[in-house]
């Protein structure tokens, strides 16, 4: 049968939703009806420059497509994305999901209600380091991850928790098949008003313990993910997409000497995770299927960051509990 051809648009157009633009356009079964931007000027640049529609309020978007983009700033989404869902469009919100869990709850309720697809943008997901990785996993014992950037404007009106270290807080609740007991955060403001350095304990109920820093004031870019199990060391780099795994070539039994340690390196030069993201939504709103990354996944991790953010304003020096 012949792929169903759906509509879609771009809210929001900045750095983020120019890329969403090109990959929409890159689609054989997509047709991108139009894109729009609170800054008017921004507006009619993307859509000189890649041939499509411009409109001048979302509302007017939404009458004509099936599903958005939506990659408006974070203080936004909850209005938008409620605007979206309740004019009938299926919705890919970037991350976070909102800043509240009770707007969250309330997108997530709408969607539900109306049948839509709701996937959240946590891109790192989609990233075949990652995806080899989660495939690799055996009862994690324990989880670090590395989250540096170099400081750059965009992005400091949240947290850095909320910037930058959300995307392992989505992978680590994914992949650990286990609630978040424990939780320790601490964190600094270098640069801006907000927090700009993070680092988190967490220690689930299972036993895991996973141990994340971030932060956007760094001398260079680095995002690695590092897992101890009883059978291997798993290191992921998000950001070259290679991943190494070092495990026992084979059993042992002779006492006297020792096992022989192998390790095996898989990397993915070529892939596009943004591209794969925006595909697996445009499957998930054809098929009716669950999206990779639902409204549910982005409201756990959101949980968690903000307790985290809590933690590190309130000046917490001991270990608090998720309630």
């Amino acid at each position: 049968m012949k792929k169903k051809r759906i509509k879609v648009g771009v809210i929001g157009v900045g750095h983020l939703g120019e890329y969403h633009t090109q990959k929409y356009i890159a689609m054989p079964s997509v047709d991108l009806i139009g894109i729009m931007d609170i800054n008017p000027e921004r507006a009619r640049e993307i859509g000189r420059k890649y041939n499509t529609n411009v409109y001048e309020r979302h509302q007017e978007l939404l009458n004509m497509v099936d599903a958005v983009s939506l990659a408006v700033p974070t203080e936004m989404h909850f209005q938008v994305a409620r605007d979206i869902l309740l004019s009938g469009v299926n919705l890919l919100i970037e991350k976070p999901i909102t800043y509240s869990l009770e707007d969250a709850k309330e997108l997530i309720t709408i969607a539900k209600e109306k049948n839509l697809i709701l996937q959240v943008g946590h891109v790192e997901r989609f990233n075949p380091a990652v995806v080899k990785m989660e495939s690799l996993l055996n009862n994690p014992i324990f989880i670090e991850s590395h989250r540096m950037n170099l400081f750059t404007k965009r992005g400091t009106g949240v947290d850095v928790t909320l910037d930058l270290m959300i995307h392992d807080l989505d992978i680590i609740l994914h992949v650990v098949p286990s609630d978040v007991k424990e939780v320790h955060a601490t964190g600094i403001s270098v640069v801006t008003d907000k927090t700009d350095i993070a680092n988190v304990r967490m220690i689930f109920e299972n036993g895991t313990v996973a141990n994340l820093t971030a932060s956007r004031v760094s001398n260079r870019n680095l995002r690695k993910i590092r897992i101890f199990q009883p059978d291997a060391y798993i290191s992921v780099d998000c950001l070259k997409r290679e991943i190494s795994v070092t495990s026992l070539l084979n059993e042992n039994n002779d006492p006297d000497t020792f096992p022989q340690i192998t390790s095996n390196k898989m990397k993915y030069p070529d892939s596009d995770p943004l591209a794969d993201e925006i595909s697996s939504f445009v499957d998930a709103v054809v098929n009716g299927s669950k999206p990779v990354v639902s409204g549910q996944d982005g409201k756990k991790a959101l949980r968690v960051a903000l307790n985290i953010i809590d933690q590190i304003e309130t000046g917490c020096r001991g270990f608090k509990a998720i309630c």
